[in-house]
């Protein structure tokens, strides 16, 4: 049942050489993005085509609600290879609207082993809770906690201390909050994007009163 994909990967691999003989010899020789992606493991949410980028050219880690916790060594191992190792210029943590995993902490779904996880996203909901229950539409609540939790993930990411060390020795890297809409293809940018602890500290009031004024 799988033959049709590896089918697929040759028609590609070999498109891929028709228009760029060397391409993956240059790829095998080494790996040099400029970007880490953080984003939700959801199916619709790949994160090459979405900024319409080739192998080689963007880090990626991808988990249920693309959350960033301290206490993930995986999530905390590709960041500081991809800021110690690959000297990666930005970080983008990289939600996206109706996400499942958002709306299934939001509506307190009982689903196993993964409430455990979900566990930190509804952190994010308690911590704006009075601002989200002014929402009347359902809807409308999912993607502003997706918005919401984008925020938190970049303020997790800044707080972490592979960032802190790079920016204490003046390594330029800077992280970004970004929501992908599914139904339109589009980026929203949430404009929290911080190279530093203090502008962290001084843009994550902002950054979230703006979610609220959509």
């Amino acid at each position: 049942m799988l033959e049709k994909l590896l089918e697929k990967n040759r028609l590609w691999a070999k498109g891929v050489k028709e228009k760029q003989p060397d391409f993956f010899l240059n790829l095998a020789a080494q790996q040099a993005p400029e970007y880490l992606w953080i984003g939700c493991s959801d199916s619709r949410v790949p994160a090459n085509q979405i900024v319409d980028l080739m192998p080689g050219e963007i880090f990626v880690h991808r988990n249920i609600a693309n959350v960033m916790v301290h206490t993930d060594l995986n999530c905390l191992s590709v960041i500081q290879y991809a800021v110690d190792v690959l000297k990666v210029k930005h970080i983008i943590v990289c939600g996206h609207y109706g996400c499942g995993g958002v709306k299934a902490a939001l509506t307190r779904s009982r689903l196993g082993l993964i409430e455990n996880w979900l566990a930190h996203i509804k952190d994010v909901y308690d911590i704006h809770r009075t601002e989200l229950d002014r929402l009347n539409d359902e809807t409308q609540t999912v993607n502003r906690l997706c918005e919401l939790n984008v925020v938190e993930q970049v303020k997790n990411v800044a707080e972490t201390t592979i960032l802190q060390d790079a920016w204490e020795r003046g390594q330029k890297v800077r992280i970004h909050g970004w929501v992908y809409g599914i139904h339109d293809g589009i980026v929203n940018d949430l404009n929290i994007s911080v190279n530093s602890t203090q502008e962290m500290k001084d843009k994550y009031p902002t950054s979230v009163a703006k979610v609220f004024a959509r």
